[in-house]
């Protein structure tokens, strides 16, 4: 073996013990950062030819390794806005030039324009809601937007759809023709009577009467009016003509169901509002009092947005005051088969490498990904004791290459005095 060779040695094992204590101090700095991946050094020999009398010293080769498939632990917050992620999966960012990037760290803050970035800057992507339920471009970050919390402001939704469900005393009276409340005469008779709150497209409530009529065995009359224009005390006669009216016929030998050539549904127009549909189809006539079981319609009132919600699937609701729940956005995750291959980058993002494979977008907790939560950010996976450990033998190893360095230079010092 050539002093120049075992110089070499102890210069190349320096050099390795060098870079695992970059890593390491890498890892002791970035101990509480969210998301972060514990780097690792790895060594291999670098063995030159020999022979049986000529010993020709290699050196070490050194390669950094990311435990990027390892999770942190989860830590929970009192952010709303604070996504980890439960399982695979990476969450999709692009920096201020649009370009994506995967991360799973989920700090996630609203910034002046109402999106979504987390403390490196990186703005949080996610498909919109405004052309109904998204579907995830599996091969390709086509149709990602950026998740704008803000998006939704003071809203007022007409109604357009409802249900009502009642059982109608079978044992109760036939009303003439003459005296149907549909004929909105002042004698109006009518069996039952119940009313609906609904909303028109400025968000002002509409209260609907619903009158119902036994106008023969089995059968009945459904009449709508705007209570807007009662005449105070009595209801009839209305000041304009019923919005709807609808006939519906039971049948004894379905339990009091209604019958199968029955109309199910009464629609009408409400006034200022859309068209508004009522689904009616689980009335029922029984020798039994009026009861409602089931009233709901759609809309609401004008309603200032107080909040975030975020369901494991990723989609963003914005919650207004009335507690309703508004869809925004779908949060998107991706995903690699080797997700340890992908290269780290500044910001705690990485990009997809040669060995990292093909990326696949999908939803929380489909696929294979896992569910979103909120309210929790993932923890770095670095195990500060194992890493001060891990220093304590890197500097021992590089004092122990750097005298193997130092005792060659003394012996090339002494040949050369020698030649002198």
């Amino acid at each position: 073996m050539s002093l120049y060779g075992m110089m070499q040695t102890g210069a190349s094992g320096m050099n390795a013990q060098a870079n695992r204590l970059s890593t390491v101090a890498d890892n002791i700095a970035n101990s509480s950062t969210p998301g972060y991946k514990r780097a690792t050094t790895a060594f291999s020999s670098l063995i030159l030819p020999s022979s049986a009398g000529s010993y020709n010293s290699g050196a070490v080769q050194t390669s950094v390794r990311y435990a990027i498939t390892d999770a942190g632990s989860l830590e929970f917050t009192t952010s709303n806005t604070d996504l980890a992620i439960d399982g695979d999966g990476f969450f999709i960012v692009s920096n201020a030039s649009g370009t994506p990037f995967l991360t799973r760290a989920g700090a996630f803050v609203k910034d002046g324009d109402g999106n979504l970035v987390n403390a490196a800057g990186f703005t949080l992507m996610g498909y919109d809601y405004t052309g109904g339920t998204p579907a995830p471009v599996v091969n390709g970050f086509d149709g990602l937007v950026p998740v704008n919390v803000e998006s939704a402001g003071l809203t007022a939704t007409p109604s357009s759809t409802g249900t009502f469900n009642a059982n109608l005393d079978d044992s109760e009276a036939i009303i003439a023709p003459a005296d149907l409340p549909s004929t909105n005469s002042p004698t109006a008779q009518y069996s039952h009577k119940s009313s609906l709150v609904v909303y028109d497209t400025v968000g002002k409530e509409i209260l609907l009467d619903f009158y119902y009529s036994k106008t023969a065995d089995d059968n009945w009359e459904v009449a709508v009016y705007d209570r807007s224009t009662a005449t105070p005390g009595t209801g009839f006669p209305y000041g304009s003509p019923a919005l709807a009216t609808q006939a519906l016929t039971f049948d004894p030998a379905l339990n009091g169901a209604l019958a199968a050539a029955s109309a199910t549904t009464i629609t009408m127009a409400v006034p200022g509002g859309a068209s508004l549909t009522i689904d009616m189809a689980k009335m029922s006539q029984l020798n039994y009092p009026f009861t409602v079981d089931a009233a709901d319609v759609n809309g609401n009132a004008p309603s200032a947005v107080t909040g975030v919600e975020i369901s494991s699937d990723g989609t963003v609701y914005a919650k207004y005051e009335n507690g309703d729940l508004k869809p925004l956005y779908q949060v998107a995750l991706a995903n690699v088969p080797s997700p340890d291959n992908l290269i780290p980058l500044p910001g705690n993002v990485y990009s997809q490498g040669i060995d990292s494979g093909v990326i696949t977008t999908g939803f929380g907790g489909s696929g294979g990904f896992g569910n979103l939560i909120s309210g929790a950010i993932e923890g770095s996976n670095v195990d500060l004791a194992g890493e001060l450990t891990d220093m304590i033998a890197s500097q021992r190893s590089y004092t122990a290459n750097s005298k193997v360095f130092q005792t060659g230079s003394d012996l090339l010092d002494v040949l050369v005095n020698l030649k002198r």
